[in-house]
């Protein structure tokens, strides 16, 4: 034990020799560059690695340069008011598929920006039924009771929406109405949005878009139709917008070549009445020669 004690002196007095004698070394100013550098990036690193854990950990972390807890803000669960603000339509069950299909897209909009909870959903829009349609839900109500009614999920509920107000019959109406739409004068955008109304809800007429398409170009007037057709448009979108343009520059055309055959007119007419005048004064001084 005594040689194993002289032995841990001897290194200790070593090591104070070596940090006396470096410590009685002068540093170069190139040395104390680098050891400022070196802290100056420990801090840096050390307070990125704090920030980090305090947007991770919400609530939970806490930083130690400022001493302020981080907070994480969840959404706030939406409520009926919140529901309402956003307004959704109301929906009587007599105004015809068109509508119904329009406040589906509606109700659905307002879900999303009202962040409504899954579990509410049905809550929520079946509050909007008046008239007739709130007859026919609180009769489903009662069949089933409240808690498996208000249980269904969405899509549920618009496929029993679907099916009491959409009968087969009037779904058959539609696609005739569709089939045989086309534009009346030059007016594109309502010949568009009746298209757009219709095809929703006719939605078996068509397994491909290309389909729609083709219908879509064939109800065009002959004096942009042939242009459409040789564009080839593959997506509604593309076929609505070049057929607008088109139309566009068909109107420009057609207000041009009326106002330069006005111009003409005028013209024309004060030409001939410039002739009448100056026979006019001729028959005077031949009556006066007389």
């Amino acid at each position: 034990m005594p040689p194993r004690r002289s032995s841990t002196t001897a290194k200790d007095a070593a090591a104070a020799a070596r940090a006396s004698v470096a410590a009685a070394t002068p540093m170069t100013a190139a040395a104390v560059k680098q050891l400022i550098k070196a802290r100056v990036s420990a801090a840096l690193a050390n307070h990125e690695t704090l920030r980090n854990s305090t947007n991770v950990h919400g609530e939970g972390s806490h930083n130690s340069d400022t001493g302020i807890r981080g907070t994480v803000r969840t959404p706030r669960e939406c409520t009926y008011t919140d529901f309402l603000n956003c307004k959704p339509f109301t929906f009587k069950g007599t105004e015809g598929v068109v509508v119904l299909s329009q406040w589906f897209e509606k109700i659905e909009s307002v879900f999303h920006i009202s962040n409504c909870a899954v579990e509410n959903q049905v809550k929520f829009a079946t509050c909007t039924f008046l008239g007739n349609a709130l007859t026919w839900w609180n009769s489903h109500m009662k069949t089933v009771t409240q808690d498996v009614a208000y249980a269904m999920d969405w899509k549920a509920l618009k496929k029993m929406m679907t099916v009491k107000y959409c009968p087969r019959g009037e779904i058959k109406k539609l696609e005739i109405k569709l089939w045989n739409l086309k534009v009346k004068g030059t007016d594109v955008a309502s010949y568009t949005l009746r298209f757009q109304e219709l095809a929703l809800m006719c939605g078996r007429m068509f397994h491909k878009e290309s389909e729609e398409v083709e219908k879509y170009v064939g109800g065009l007037p002959d004096m942009i139709r042939g242009n459409v057709m040789s564009y080839q448009p593959k997506m509604m979108e593309k076929a609505i917008e070049f057929a607008n343009d088109q139309m566009d520059q068909k109107v420009l055309t057609i207000t041009e070549r009326q106002a330069e055959q006005k111009r003409k007119l005028e013209f024309n007419a004060g030409n001939n009445q410039g002739h009448q005048q100056q026979n006019k004064r001729q028959n005077t001084r031949r009556a006066y020669t007389v």
